[in-house]
Order: structure tokens, then sequence, then C-alpha cells
């Protein structure tokens, strides 16, 4: 039976549609490495997907991979920058030492620019937003909701405006955490939002000092009526 030209541009539409969800494994990057190191990341990984709450066990799979590849990778980058760093400060001195740290800084922002938007985008093949969402956070320490929701327990009286710029400053914080090659890094990622938090509430006429104050109290009072 021959194909009129609708069936045949039909056909030809789901093939495509077929081609783009066929997804290839991904395969765990741990050929070389520690194995403790590996098992480390896993572990550490496996926390963040099972508060995720997928019921597939492909899924949960390909995700574990995904953000364990991720550890990884940021992980190599920063290697490679501390190596040339290290090199450059051995091997060079001046205007030469200079531009040998500036080079290996700069290629290392390059790979994580990469890297980070590249994360999220293997992430969708799997997840949704939320869940992406929730990838972010496990991976930042639930920083971003802690602190916003103590700002919001300490201030009732923030207005949407208000509300919606911390939330907002607070995610953008998260954004530079994700790439942030420790702990220590990433918390003073968030800190240097908070700060800008403080500073944006004193003036918009909050006396934080008293806020805190008062927030304390409140929650001493909640302690002892239990």
């Amino acid at each position: 039976m021959k194909l009129n030209i609708k069936n045949k541009i039909w056909l030809a539409l789901m093939w495509c549609l077929i081609s783009v969800y066929q997804v290839d494994a991904v395969e765990l990057d741990s050929l070389n490495r520690d194995p403790n190191y590996v098992t480390t990341i896993l572990k550490r990984t496996e926390k963040i997907v099972n508060s995720l709450n997928i019921t597939d066990a492909e899924v949960c799979s390909e995700v574990t991979n995904i953000i364990a590849n991720r550890y990884f990778e940021l992980n190599d980058i920063y290697e490679t920058r501390d190596k040339k760093l290290a090199e450059a400060k051995e091997k060079f001195t001046g205007d030469a030492k200079l531009q040998a740290i500036m080079n290996a800084q700069s290629d290392a922002d390059r790979y994580l620019y990469r890297s980070h938007f590249a994360f999220p985008a293997a992430l969708s093949l799997w997840l949704n937003d939320s869940q992406i969402e929730g990838v972010k956070n496990g991976l930042t320490y639930n920083v971003l909701n802690v602190t916003y929701t103590a700002h919001l327990d300490m201030i009732p009286t923030l207005t949407e405006e208000e509300k919606s710029q911390i939330y907002a400053w607070l995610v953008e914080a998260r954004e530079f955490a994700i790439d942030a090659e420790s702990s220590r890094k990433k918390h003073e990622v968030f800190g240097k939002y908070k700060g800008r938090i403080n500073n944006y509430l004193a003036k918009r006429g909050y006396n934080l000092t008293k806020e805190r104050e008062e927030w304390n109290k409140r929650i001493q009072s909640k302690k002892e009526s239990l």
C-alpha cells in the first residue's frame, strides 16, 4: 500500500519524536578514581536522590550517575586549576606569574560555565522542574530554604516585595554555590548574599538586631510551652 504525503509526514514526525526520547544510559565516571572517594560520593548522591521520591529504578540509577558525575567533574576542574596555579607560582615570577594565574582561573571558569548549564539539562531528561530544584537544594545543604524560612519567621512583617527579593537573591546564591568546590565555599557564597539581604532590610527600615532578639524570645517561649 502506497503512503500519501500526509501519512509520510506523520510517520516522519513520529520517527523524530522517538529519536528525541531515546536517551542513552549514563555511565558512572569512576574509572581510575579512588574507590573510597567514589563510595563517598555515591553515598552523598544517594541521599539527594532518595529525597526526590523517585519510584522508577532506572530513573533513580540514571539520576544518581548524573549527580555523582557532576561531583567528579567539579573535582577534576578544581584539581586541574590548582595544579596550574601551583605550576604558575613555581615556574614564573612577576607579570608572567600573574598571567599564568589568571589563565588557570579563566580556564576553570570556562569549564564551570559549560558544566553549570549542562548539568540541569542532563537532569531534565529524567526529572521534572520540582525534582531538579530538589537536587540543587540537596547539593547546597538546603541553605536556601532554611535561610528563607528563617527570615520569614524572624520578620513576620515582611512585604511580598521584600519576600520576593530575598528569595531571588537566595536562588542566585544557590546557582553559584552549586559550582563551589567545597562545603566551606558553598556556605561562603550564601554568607555574601545574606550580607546583601541584611543591608537591603536595614535600608528598608528594619532594625535587625531588635528583630533577631524578638525572634529568639518567641523561639524560647515556644520551647518553654512544650
